[in-house]
């Protein structure tokens, strides 16, 4: 599987990012076969967070590791400095107890990406990179990025880091799939529009994607008329984003695979660096996943995609 470079990263990061925002050791043997075939397929980064069961996920990822013997092999990404019930808590005290408390759980001396899970723009960037910046420098995390964060937001972190000698921001995670949100999935989630697409061509800074392939949009499961699923209808269901699916669906005929894997092309075939998260439920789901990052996408099919 391909990967990208992150600087502070020892290995590639694959292009295909396995999210364990449901795992929990309870469920340790439905989950395992699809973290040990990840890994057979060449994937090596696995996406957990803080608040993902309250910690239970981070103790599955890392009781994997441990009964697997493989922490040389894989990259683990963790997130923290999610708001709560009382509001935003993205600041220094949050942000250790956070590191703290995920170090724990996964059992593990560093992370090698971690990720503030929300922004909150009262907060000015300095403060937060020098929280994150002791971090690395006590070898607590390899790289820093940021999970919903806007385009502009990072862009003054980043520019702040410059100015002040600190390790910036290598990375973002919004939400980009072909599917267009119409509101964000929940309360200050981030989706990527035009103008953020274009600063990432410009900047060429790495988009690590959450709900690359729009929750299953694509999967043929869902219908104009069929609008069991509250939030899908809310976030994704729009004109435009009909005709994406029928003009995937076109592609995907002519060239002998599924619409869902067109979709998921589409992310890892853009003018910047990319990855997918992915959360197969099964084995042919993660198969899925891997035969889609090996589609190439033209310009012109991208456009055709986007209409």
């Amino acid at each position: 599987m391909d990967t990208i470079d992150l600087p502070g990263v020892s290995r590639g990061v694959s292009r295909l990012i396995l999210g364990t925002d449901y795992y929990a050791p309870e469920i340790m043997e439905r989950i395992a076969p699809i973290m040990d075939e990840f890994v057979a397929i060449g994937g090596n980064t696995f996406d957990t967070g803080r608040i993902y069961g309250g910690g239970k996920s981070e103790a599955a990822l890392g009781q994997w590791i441990r009964e697997r013997g493989n922490r040389d092999r894989v990259n683990v990404w963790t997130k923290g400095a999610h708001h709560d019930a009382d509001g935003p808590r993205v600041n220094k005290a949050a942000i250790d107890d956070d590191m703290e408390r995920s170090l724990e759980a996964l059992q593990l001396d560093f992370v090698d990406l971690y990720a503030l899970h929300r922004d909150d723009p009262d907060v000015e960037v300095g403060p937060i990179l020098e929280a994150l910046n002791a971090h690395i420098e006590a070898g607590r995390a390899k790289a820093i990025g940021a999970s919903n964060w806007s385009y502009q937001r990072l862009q003054e972190a980043n520019d702040y880091a410059a100015a002040h000698g600190l390790v910036g921001f290598s990375f973002s995670s919004p939400n980009f799939s072909l599917a267009r949100a119409n509101e964000p999935f929940w309360k200050g989630c981030v989706s990527v529009d035009d103008e953020t697409w274009a600063w990432h061509r410009d900047t060429q800074l790495p988009l690590l994607s959450w709900s690359s392939q729009a929750r299953g949009f694509f999967s043929g499961r869902f219908t104009p008329d069929n609008r069991e699923n509250a939030d899908l209808v809310r976030v994704f269901y729009s004109d435009d984003n009909w005709a994406r699916q029928r003009r995937a669906s076109e592609l995907a005929a002519e060239k002998g695979v599924t619409t869902i894997q067109i979709a998921l092309a589409y992310v890892l075939n853009q003018p910047f660096p990319t990855c997918a998260l992915i959360g197969p439920a099964n084995l042919d789901e993660l198969h899925s996943c891997r035969d889609a990052s090996f589609l190439t996408l033209t310009e012109e099919e991208i456009r055709r995609l986007e209409g």
